[in-house]
């Protein structure tokens, strides 16, 4: 994203089944970014289909599918170099 815009390095974009479930993924993002040293700088839309959460260099989007469509942050940001987050979690597991 560095390429795109200075704001940010990587723009995470899921989906949860519920706003429930939005709340936890948050929740647990929150836990696991603090446990790693980022902490959440703000979160916006709590209560709501789309909760974003700004770590600084990682902005986190999490939809329900409806506002994931409605939205469709995927096309507005289409010029973003995409990472393949499977093999980074891999190569991180292999290191450990």
């Amino acid at each position: 994203m560095c390429d795109i815009t200075p704001l940010f390095d990587y723009f995470i974009i899921s989906t949860a089944a519920n706003q429930r479930q939005s709340r936890a993924t948050a929740d647990e993002v929150r836990i696991l970014m603090k446990r790693d040293g980022a902490h959440r700088r703000n979160i916006e839309g709590k209560d709501s289909e789309w909760i974003l959460g700004d770590y600084g260099d990682i902005v986190l989007h999490i939809f329900t599918e409806e506002a994931r469509q409605q939205y469709d942050l995927e096309r507005l940001w289409a010029d973003a170099k995409k990472v393949d987050w499977q093999s980074f979690k891999a190569d991180k597991s292999d290191s450990e």
